[in-house]
């Protein structure tokens, strides 16, 4: 009877599907005074960021509040891309706040950064919108 247990046992951990990798992939900019996380849909290709923000309207952490987490969309570029195997890269440079994203069943590799929307108010220019862009895909020659 035990080794009937056993053989069941050893027949179950057989056929039990293998663990999913990721879908997800985490890279922070390289630049070292910007907390920016950048986030890859290893499938799609989709990059979105996020960074930590102070709480709205306090000039400085207090005792207690922690500040909060703010996320950019995928904006030109960044957004679903043909299905394959996407990852991240960083460079080692160490002011660049950008990453590449890379195909690595084609090769093909884009620049994706944090892209600020300014417009002229008045005497002054304001950033009106905040989200991530990415350069063509290039294959080099």
């Amino acid at each position: 009877m035990r080794r009937l247990l056993l053989a069941l046992a050893a027949v179950v951990a057989a056929s039990a599907p293998a663990a999913a990798a990721p879908q997800y992939e985490f890279l922070a900019a390289p630049q070292i005074n910007l907390s920016l996380v950048y986030r890859l849909d290893k499938l799609t290709g989709d990059v979105i960021a996020c960074q930590y923000a102070h709480n709205p309207g306090k000039t400085d952490i207090e005792p207690g509040s922690f500040g909060v987490t703010v996320c950019y969309r995928s904006g030109d570029g960044a957004t679903k891309q043909e299905p394959s195997d996407y990852g991240l890269v960083a460079t080692r440079h160490e002011q660049e706040g950008g990453v590449f994203r890379v195909d690595f069943r084609t090769g093909a590799l884009s620049i994706c950064y944090l892209y600020f929307q300014h417009e002229k108010q008045g005497d002054r220019d304001v950033i009106t919108d905040q989200y991530v862009v990415c350069t063509p895909p290039n294959k080099g020659p």
